[in-house]
């Protein structure tokens, strides 16, 4: 039976590495043997943090990239499948989000969710995915979202970006799943990490968060079982299969009345 131990002695690629769930998921799969490629914007954390696992008996390797440059993929794949690299292991989880008014919203936070979160998925899976069917071996995780189940008034874009993900992995899984190829959409629901903070959001859901550390051991584990879509948390699973059954419209009413920006004070 499949299991995280198959990850061992595989080189892994992480994107969006430099910080919570990125980091985590590093972590998880560094406790399961795997080598692993880091990237992220920030050269300062990705340095510190390779350095960390390096320390730790891991073989990591870093790259510097914005996935908001669409010529970073390629740049990536070059520095790694195309230097000799055979990356087994794709987690696609960088990604950003924009609470607040559409109307309202600076435009490049709403381009740029776009950008990374579905034209850099598209890219880098295209890149990658070649050689692990050539292979047939390879494990491809996509980051969604429980934002990926219902529209999200004030996380429009982002909502949206995580469906497209989503839909995006299971369809693609189904391609693959000849060829020795798991693909996994993880969905988790609100973590702590740095994501409320840059889509503007912390008022958004204000309740409790799961730590990254267990979103990150769900998600490893269904990954190398070859679960096409893991929600990480019970809420999240029952709020996914509630919505099977309510019109989107009242949906969407009821989360704009919920989560509507309060004025800001003159």
């Amino acid at each position: 039976m499949a299991n995280a131990t198959d990850f061992k002695d595989k080189w892994a690629l992480v994107t969006g590495a430099s910080a919570g769930i990125g980091i985590a998921l590093a972590r998880e799969l560094a406790s399961h043997g795997a080598k692993l490629i880091l990237t992220a914007r920030r050269k300062d954390r990705l340095e510190a943090f390779a350095a960390e696992l390096a320390g730790k008996g891991t073989e990591v390797r870093t790259i510097v990239a914005d996935l908001n440059d669409p010529d970073a993929p390629q740049r990536i794949y070059d520095a790694t499948e195309g230097a000799g690299l055979n990356v087994d292991i794709l987690i696609n989880n960088a990604g950003l989000g924009q609470f607040g008014a559409f109307a309202e919203s600076p435009v490049a936070q709403e381009l740029s969710q776009v950008r990374v979160n579905c034209e850099a998925v598209v890219r880098l899976t295209r890149l990658f995915v070649p050689k692990m069917v050539e292979r047939r071996r390879g494990w491809i995780m996509i980051l969604a979202s429980t934002a990926s189940f219902q529209p999200l008034p004030y996380l429009n874009t982002y909502a949206a970006s995580k469906a497209f993900d989503r839909f995006f992995a299971l369809g693609l899984a189904a391609e693959v799943a000849k060829f020795g190829v798991k693909v996994t959409a993880l969905c988790p629901g609100p973590t702590e990490s740095e994501f409320f903070q840059v889509a503007s959001s912390q008022d958004f859901m204000p309740g409790g968060k799961q730590s990254a550390e267990e979103v990150a051991r769900i998600g490893i584990a269904a990954l190398a079982r070859g679960k096409r879509t893991i929600i990480p948390y019970f809420g999240g699973k029952f709020t996914a299969f509630l919505v099977r059954f309510l019109p989107v419209g009242l949906i969407t009413y009821f989360v704009e009345r919920g989560v509507r920006p309060k004025p800001k004070k003159a």
